[in-house]
C-alpha cells in the first residue's frame, strides 16, 4: 500500500484481501476464531506465543521490529523510584476510579441494557471506554501478581460488560434505543467514538488474556469486528466506509492480528490508516482527527494531540508487521516536528485547550500549556514502537522524559486525583476557562470526561513491560531502576538482569548479567542524552565508546555475575528554549537526570510576589545545590539555588520611554525547586517551570 496510490485504487485492489480466510483447526464460535482458555490448545492460526509470553505489545513475531519486546511478568521492579508509583497505583488509585467508575454510573449503562439498572444512561458517548482502560489497568496489573479481589471484581465487570452483546456482534451502551440508527453512520463515525471505544475493549481484551488466560472479554471483541465490521465495513463495493474519527481501533487490530494470527485485522488497520474518500470530511475534520486521509500523506502533526500520537502509534504498528517504506518516511517526518517544534521540556504535548490541539511550530504556551496526560501517555507508546523498529536511543530519550515528568505529573502522589492537563506555569487564583481545570483545581479525583485517570493506571501498570528488549544479538535495556528481569535470549538461553541504583536521584547503575549457561551476546545499555560525560565499565574495567543519545553495544562472552556499571553525569543543566518558543525568551529552566525541576510558591519563603506575574527576575550566582529531602513529597531531590529577584519599585506604566531609568532593587533569595512531578501536591499555589532569568 504505497502512497502514491489513490484512496479510489487503493480500496479497489484491497478488496479481495478482505475476504476473511480460513481460521486452520481453531474452534469457531458465533462466526469469529475462538481463543481458547488457559487449559486448552492454542488455535493453529495463532501465533506460536503463549498467551503469558506477550510483551505490552508482542512483537515476537512481527517481522519488521528489530527488538522484541519482554512480557510484563517476566520483570519484577523492586523498591525504589517506581516501586513508590507502582504500589501506590494497586492500593490506591484503580480501586478508587472502580468506585468512581461506579459511583457516576459507567457500569450503570451497561446494567440497564440486561434489565439490572433502572439508571440511565450517562456520560459522554466514549464513556464504554473508561471501563475498558480500568479494565486493561488491571490485567497488565494482574501480569504483575496475583491480586484475587481485584481479578474477582474485573471478572464481574466483564461478564456484565459481554451480557450486552447483541447477537450481530455490536456491542456500545450509547447508539441503543432511540439512538440506534445513528450506529456508524459517517457523521457517528466522525464524533461518536464507537471504535475508539471498541479499540480500547480490544487492548483490555487483549491485556486480560495474557494475564489470566481467560478469553471472555477477546472473544467478545473478535465477534464485534467478525460479525459487524467486516462484513458490513470496508473498501468493498457492497460494504460502507470506515473512518477512525479517534485514531485508536488501528492498533487494537494490530495487536488482535498479534494475538490470534488473523491477517484480515491487519488489513483493516491499513484500510483505516489510508482513509476512504467515499466519506465527505472537510478539511478542518482531517486536520482536527488526524485520519480520513492516506496517513502517508501526512507531513506535520496537527490538530487534536492524543488522535495523532494515536494514529502515529496505529501506523508504526503497521510498519512493524508490513514494513511498508512509505510509513516508516512518514512516522520520521512527524517524528523530526514533534522534537524539533511540538515537544515540552517536560515530555508533554498539546498546545492549544481549543481543540486540545497542537499549535503552530514552536508555540508552546506555559499557563496556557494543554499538555493533555493522554497525550503524553501516547507519545510515550508512540516512542516505544519506533523504538522496537529502530533500535535508536533517540526514542528512548523522549519516551523517558515523558515518562519521568509529564505523565508522571498526571497522577497525585497519594493515587486519587489527576491532572487533565498538565501546564508549565500555573496560578490558582486566576480564572480558567478550561472545563478539566474547575475553580482552580489543577488535580480532581473525577472528570466527566475521565480518559486520562484510567490512562495513567494502565500506563504504569504496564511498567515492567518497557524497562527490556531482545534483540537477534542479545538485550537492551532501555530504562534504569532496582529491577530484576528473568527472561531468555532468542536462541532460549535463559537471562537474568538484576539491576541495583538510586535512579533518577543518583547516576551509578549496576547491572548484574546472569546467564544459564556462559555465553556471547551484546548487552546494549542506553546512555541518556542528557549526560555530557558518562563511565561504563564491566567486572571494574572501562569500557570505551559511550556516547550521549546512544546505545552502547558491549559483546563479549558473558558468565553469571558479570557486572556492568554506569556513572552518568547528573550535573545539573540550566536549558534554555529556542528563541522562537516566544514565551521562554529570558528564562531558564532546570534539569537533574531525567528530571525536570519546578519553582512552587509554598518553597519560596521570601518571594513576595506570585511567580506568574511580571517584575522580577531571578539571577544565579555559584551552582545549583542538590539535597535528597526524604519527608518531602515521599521523598524528592531538591534543587537550591543562591540568587536575587530584581523588584521594580515603581509602575513605569504600560508603555514607556526606553531612555526613562526605572527604579529597582535587588532581594537576595534562594530559589529552591521540586521535581515538575509532584507540583500541586500540597497547598495551592503558583508553580511554573521557565524562571525569568537576569544575567546581569
Amino acid at each position: 500500500m504505497k502512497s502514491t496510490l489513490s484512496r479510489r485504487t487503493f480500496i479497489a485492489s484491497a478488496a479481495a484481501s478482505m475476504i476473511p480466510s480460513a481460521v486452520g483447526h481453531a474452534a469457531l464460535r458465533g462466526g469469529g476464531m475462538f481463543i481458547p482458555t488457559a487449559d486448552e490448545p492454542q488455535p493453529a492460526a495463532a501465533p506460536s506465543t503463549s498467551w503469558k509470553d506477550a510483551g505490552v505489545i508482542d512483537l515476537t513475531r512481527s517481522p519488521f521490529a528489530k527488538l522484541k519486546t519482554v512480557p510484563v511478568r517476566a520483570v519484577t521492579i523492586q523498591e525504589g523510584f517506581w516501586s513508590k508509583r507502582r504500589n501506590t497505583n494497586v492500593s490506591s488509585s484503580i480501586p478508587t476510579m472502580h468506585d468512581e467508575l461506579v459511583a457516576h454510573g459507567r457500569m450503570d449503562n451497561f446494567l440497564r441494557l440486561t434489565g439490572e439498572s433502572s439508571a440511565p444512561q450517562k456520560g459522554p458517548v466514549y464513556s464504554d471506554s473508561d471501563i475498558y482502560k480500568w479494565t486493561e489497568a488491571v490485567g497488565f496489573t494482574l501480569q504483575t501478581a496475583d491480586q484475587p479481589e481485584l481479578r474477582k471484581t474485573a471478572d464481574t465487570m466483564i461478564r456484565e460488560v459481554v451480557a450486552v452483546q447483541e447477537a450481530g456482534g455490536y456491542l456500545n451502551t450509547y447508539y441503543v434505543g432511540d439512538r440506534k440508527p445513528l450506529r456508524m453512520l459517517y457523521p457517528t463515525q466522525e464524533t461518536g467514538h464507537e471504535l475508539y471505544n471498541m479499540g480500547h475493549m480490544l487492548q483490555a481484551a487483549v491485556a486480560y488474556y495474557r494475564a489470566t488466560g481467560d478469553p471472555t472479554l477477546l472473544n467478545a471483541g473478535m465477534r464485534f469486528i467478525d460479525q459487524f465490521l467486516l462484513p458490513n465495513y470496508g473498501p468493498g463495493k457492497d460494504q460502507k466506509g470506515i473512518v477512525a474519527g479517534h485514531p485508536e481501533i488501528e492498533m487494537s487490530l494490530v495487536e488482535l492480528y498479534r494475538t490470534t494470527g488473523k491477517r484480515e485485522y491487519v488489513d483493516l488497520a491499513g484500510y483505516i490508516l489510508h482513509g476512504d474518500d467515499r466519506i465527505p470530511l472537510t478539511e478542518r475534520q482531517i486536520t482536527y482527527m488526524f485520519c480520513g486521509i492516506p496517513f502517508t500523506s501526512r507531513t506535520k502533526l496537527e490538530g487534536h494531540a492524543v488522535r495523532a500520537m494515536y494514529a502515529c502509534c496505529g501506523a508504526a504498528d503497521y510498519y512493524l508487521e508490513t514494513g511498508d517504506p512509505s510509513y516508516w518516511k512518514t512516522l520520521n517526518a512527524l517524528w523530526e516536528d514533534l522534537t524539533a517544534h511540538q515537544l515540552y521540556v517536560t515530555g508533554g504535548v498539546g498546545a492549544r485547550e481549543a481543540g486540545e490541539a497542537f499549535g503552530d511550530a514552536y508555540e508552546l504556551p506555559n499557563a496556557r500549556a494543554y499538555g493533555e496526560s493522554c497525550a503524553a501517555i501516547g507519545n510515550m507508546m508512540w516512542n516505544w514502537r519506533m523504538l522496537a523498529a529502530s533500535g535508536e536511543a533517540r526514542f528512548a530519550d523522549v519516551m523517558e522524559r515523558a515518562l519521568y515528568n509529564g505523565i508522571n505529573s498526571g497522577m497525585s502522589l497519594d493515587g486519587t486525583t489527576y491532572c487533565y492537563r498538565n501546564p508549565l506555569a500555573f496560578d490558582p487564583s486566576g480564572d480558567s476557562s478550561d472545563r478539566h481545570t474547575p475553580e482552580g483545581k489543577i488535580r480532581n479525583p473525577w472528570y466527566d470526561t475521565t480518559c486520562c485517570p484510567p490512562n495513567l493506571e494502565r500506563t504504569f501498570a504496564s511498567l515492567p513491560g518497557y524497562f527490556y528488549s531482545t534483540s537477534s544479538d542479545g538485550v537492551y535495556v532501555h530504562l534504569y531502576d532496582n529491577s530484576e528481569m528473568n527472561w531468555h535470549l532468542p536462541d532460549g538461553i535463559g537471562l537474568k538482569i538484576k539491576q541495583e541504583t538510586n535512579y533518577p536521584w543518583d547516576g551509578d547503575v549496576k547491572i548484574a548479567i546472569s546467564p544459564s549457561t556462559p555465553s556471547e551476546f551484546v548487552v546494549y545499555v542506553r546512555i541518556p542524552g542528557w549526560s555530557a560525560q558518562s563511565v561504563v565499565k564491566v567486572n571494574g574495567e572501562q569500557i570505551d565508546g559511550a556516547q550521549s543519545g546512544n546505545y552502547l553495544a558491549i559483546r563479549r562472552h558473558w558468565s553469571a555475575n558479570d557486572v556492568i556499571e554506569l556513572s552518568f553525569d547528573m550535573t545539573t543543566q540550566l536549558l534554555r528554549a529556542n528563541p522562537a518558543v516566544s514565551e521562554d525568551r529570558g528564562r531558564v529552566a532546570f534539569q537533574r537526570g531525567p528530571v525536570v525541576f519546578c519553582m512552587e510558591q509554598l518553597d519560596q519563603g521570601n518571594l513576595e510576589h506570585e511567580m506568574n506575574l511580571a517584575g522580577y527576575a531571578v539571577k544565579l550566582d555559584a551552582r545549583t545545590a542538590s539535597q535528597f529531602e526524604p519527608n518531602l513529597l515521599n521523598g524528592v531531590m531538591v534543587l537550591e539555588h543562591p540568587g536575587a529577584i530584581t523588584q521594580v519599585l515603581t509602575d513605569p506604566g504600560l508603555y514607556y520611554s526606553a531612555d526613562k531609568t526605572i527604579r529597582e532593587r535587588e532581594i537576595p533569595i534562594r530559589v529552591k525547586l521540586i521535581p515538575y512531578y509532584a507540583w500541586a501536591n500540597r497547598a495551592p499555589a503558583s508553580m511554573q517551570v521557565w524562571i525569568p532569568y537576569d544575567e546581569g
